[in-house]
């Protein structure tokens, strides 16, 4: 009884390590969401596990109170759980979530009458951008204060921007998205979407030129091309 006791234990422990051992990389989102659709809660689980800490980071953008920051995302995981039954597919899930985390956030400050503010740009972020390579080799106090006067000199030149370019080019260079994805987040033609990051480009170009050693003409934020 005793032997058979032990199997019938082991058995409800595998059983719990199956239903436990479902990691969001073994499901594609779509999946995933089918099968909160047809009312499994623990996917929705799995999704926001998957997503949490870019979420997070993404309304820290918006906000800097840290506590206001897990409430926004609470607040814009739960929208997203009563939407998911009218969520068709037509774009991907991350970038729908993006939508509505990012919207919350707008809101929250609007309620609160407060403006959203630029994007925060790191040390780390503002080597992305071009010119920034000959200032990485070289750690001496020179290099370190030029570091320092590119940061500053990106930050406001981000901060600048009208809120439409400024929210293409955070999309594109911070969290590398596609035209195509962008677009559906900003609600927007493809077509204006390159526009706008283009013209977000040319004008941190031309605030952050006294800083670089070529002409700001031949140099774009983040190396990327349009």
């Amino acid at each position: 009884m005793a032997a058979a006791s032990k199997i019938t234990d082991l058995d409800q422990i595998r059983q719990r390590r199956e239903v436990l051992s479902e990691a969001p990389a073994s499901e594609t989102d779509a999946q995933l969401v089918a099968r909160v659709q047809r009312g499994d809660r623990r996917a929705f689980d799995l999704l926001v596990r998957k997503y949490q800490s870019r979420i997070l980071a993404l309304i820290a953008r918006f906000i800097h109170d840290p506590h206001e920051v897990k409430d926004v995302a609470q607040e814009a995981f739960i929208k997203a759980y009563r939407a998911l039954p009218n969520f068709r597919g037509d774009s991907g899930f991350y970038t729908w979530l993006y939508r509505i985390a990012a919207n919350t956030a707008k809101n929250h400050l609007a309620a609160a009458s407060r403006r959203p503010p630029g994007t925060d740009v790191d040390a780390g972020e503002a080597m992305h951008y071009a010119g920034s390579e000959g200032l990485q080799t070289h750690d001496d106090p020179e290099a370190r204060l030029r570091r320092q006067q590119l940061q500053a000199a990106i930050q406001a030149a981000i901060d600048s921007l009208p809120e439409d370019l400024r929210v293409a080019l955070m999309l594109r260079e911070f969290d590398g998205m596609s035209y195509e994805d962008i677009s559906k987040v900003m609600e927007c033609p493809v077509g204006t979407v390159r526009s706008r990051i283009f013209r977000a480009r040319d004008a941190v170009d031309k605030q952050i030129a006294h800083l670089l050693d070529a002409p700001s003409s031949s140099r774009h934020p983040g190396g990327h091309s349009a």
